[in-house]
């Protein structure tokens, strides 16, 4: 057995000594919760601690913190990254740091750990994204943010409610259908390793400390001087080419995202990358529809209707390729609530979420929703009641795409309302975002929960009190992200400076969508076309010709090209031929530090980045 950490110097718990109850439990619904609960379950008692005040504030704050990575990552790549592993070894590191120093008497046990990994990833990972995305959007659109106590409101009981909705969902798909959800099954394997390994718990914390350590300091160097030379050399190399549509700027943070997105992706990124702005943006020039060395903020507003109608139409038919999920979805939906209709409780309900907490959940985020949307944004009362209705139903969808294929078709689900709204309220930009907002935001917190009680049941945590971990964070997460966003983005122009892919993405298609094609350039008309066409021959095509699959892109990778700069795309395909290089050469070691590795160079390179960001808001406001 290898090193045993404190807490179990006398006995392992049984999810430690036992494989994880991967292939799951046969006989009738009732047979099934309970062989989990005598077999799996560890209880409640204080040998093996679970909701404590340490596991949730201490989650609340490396949530808090990573969030930060998270808003700045999105708003530069369109890309955001699950915050509780990196979480769940920072915490192991820090508690057993504590114990060997004095200050703490015991490690956190791995189910407060669990706990603490699920406020970490309501506060660092749920209230992020719609800020980002659909919020950013409206920025663009309107040239206005929202009004601070509105977005704290918006942002907060849209995840109230995505978290809320996932409580009948859990024991259907969970408990009794026992769906996978592979990024759950990796997720506990590490804990357990970390348990079990002490020692390779803390060199993965000093990997990620380390590689943050390196993208601060490069960061810094970048900005006191190094970015200038960098581009003096490029232009005595590149000549006219230069900041026009091909140049090179050194930015770590895309090289961590490629290594952890991996080849196929980030080679597509390159290969729509190079495609936009190498092809497509001098053709453009030389139409004269372009003016010649227009830079990236000009040149974005043609490109992204390509990108954007390729990545809309390939999300929404692979969507719907899922549609054997679909009809489970459906066909299981009586079952979520008459399990709740005996009259004794059984051991496996008496510490599952209440039901009562999901309708309570509802009816507060849907009243909150709709005066807000109403009260803000112009959008009748019976549309916000519909988009919640729609919410409710495609949350239930991508909640168990997740589950069955690992993808969360978040962005598919917010498109399809749009289209919906499209045609429910032609005319009504600001409607068609925010109804569509209130879906995919909702489907991410729903799959997001959901993901974190499904580590908590393959190591035997109580669901309630992950539930309650993971509302918890939703508080400090709201609080801390939008003064956060607000402070990096305070105006129009400051988010127009970033590329901001995820923005200019909901924002054309709520202008398409609610406006209509008309109002469009015939050749953004036509890009429309075209990407639409792409994305649907590179879903169909390695659908019925399998083996053709690993040479096609990937029509997320590609379209995502066309609202980003060519540079970005560069090193998002460099940073993943160094982790394919890592894999063959070291993949023992691969295995073991690349993720941490990524992860610290993400987080060191967004943390500093936005550091330096707000230096120079404050000296430009002097």
């Amino acid at each position: 057995m290898a090193s045993t950490p404190p807490q179990y110097s006398s006995s392992l718990p049984s999810c430690l000594e036992k494989p994880l109850p991967l292939e799951g439990f046969q006989g009738t619904p009732d047979e099934v919760e309970q062989q989990w609960y005598d077999q799996v379950y560890l209880g409640s008692g204080d040998s093996m601690k679970q909701l404590t005040w340490r596991a949730v504030i201490v989650g609340m704050l490396l949530g808090s913190i990573l969030s930060l990575t998270n808003l700045y990552a999105n708003l530069k790549m369109g890309w955001s990254f699950g915050v509780a592993l990196t979480a769940g070894i920072i915490s192991f590191a820090l508690w057993n740091a504590f114990v060997r120093l004095g200050i703490s008497k015991s490690p956190m046990t791995i189910l407060e750990n669990t706990c603490m990994q699920s406020a970490a990833s309501s506060a660092g990972y749920s209230t992020g994204g719609t800020l980002t995305s659909a919020v950013a959007a409206l920025l663009l659109l309107t040239g206005q943010h929202m009004p601070l106590g509105t977005t704290f409101a918006w942002i907060f009981f849209i995840a109230v409610l995505g978290v809320t909705m996932a409580i009948p969902m859990k024991r259907q798909m969970i408990n009794i259908e026992q769906i996978r959800f592979p990024d759950s099954i990796a997720t506990a394997e590490t804990l357990k390793v970390l348990y079990s390994e002490g020692k390779k718990a803390a060199g993965q914390a000093k990997a990620l400390l380390y590689s943050a350590l390196f993208a601060a300091v490069n960061a810094i160097a970048m900005a006191a001087g190094g970015e200038r030379w960098l581009g003096t050399v490029q232009q005595h190399i590149l000549g006219s080419w230069y900041q026009r549509t091909i140049f090179f700027k050194w930015d770590l943070m895309f090289v961590g995202a490629g290594a952890l997105v991996g080849m196929k992706t980030s080679l597509s990124l390159f290969i729509g990358g190079t495609v936009c702005w190498a092809l497509y943006v001098p053709w453009l020039e030389s139409r004269e529809l372009l003016p010649v060395g227009a830079g990236y903020r000009e040149s974005v507003s043609w490109t992204l209707w390509g990108g954007t109608a390729c990545m809309v139409v390939a999300s929404i038919v692979a969507f719907l390729f899922q549609w054997k999920s679909i009809i489970r979805s459906f066909s299981s939906l009586g079952a979520m609530f008459s399990l709740n209709k005996r009259r004794e409780l059984t051991d496996v309900e008496k510490i599952e979420t209440p039901m009562s907490w999901f309708l309570a959940g509802q009816l507060i985020s849907l009243g909150a929703l709709g005066y807000l949307a109403h009260a803000s944004f112009d959008v009748p009362y019976w549309m916000s009641c519909i988009a919640v209705v729609i919410s409710f139903f495609l949350a239930l969808v991508v909640c168990r795409i997740t589950g069955e294929a690992n993808i969360t078709p978040t962005g598919a689900m917010g498109k399809v309302t749009q289209l919906i709204f499209g045609g429910i309220a032609p005319g009504h930009v600001t409607a068609n975002l925010m109804a569509a907002n209130i879906t995919s935001g909702a489907s991410s917190s729903s799959a997001d929960l959901l993901v974190d009680l499904k580590v908590g049941y393959l190591l035997g945590a109580n669901p309630r009190k992950q539930f309650i971990a993971q509302f918890s964070g939703i508080f400090l997460g709201t609080l801390v992200s939008v003064l956060a966003f607000r402070s990096m983005v305070p105006d129009a122009n400051t988010l127009q400076a970033f590329n901001a892919p995820g923005a200019r993405t909901w924002a054309a298609t709520a202008e398409a969508l609610g406006m209509g094609f008309s109002h469009l350039h015939s050749i953004k008309v036509l890009s429309i076309i075209a990407g639409g066409i792409l994305g649907l021959i590179l879903v169909l095509i390695p659908r019925y010709i399998p083996r053709t699959g690993k040479w096609l892109p990937s029509p997320i990778g590609f379209g995502l090209a066309w609202a980003i700069q060519w540079n970005d795309s560069f090193l998002f395909f460099a940073g993943a031929v160094l982790g394919w290089a890592a894999d063959c050469l070291f993949k023992d070691k691969s295995r073991e530090y690349k993720v941490p590795c990524a992860s610290g160079i993400i987080a060191g390179a967004a943390l500093t980045g936005m550091a330096v960001l707000m230096f120079s808001i404050y000296q430009a406001s002097r």
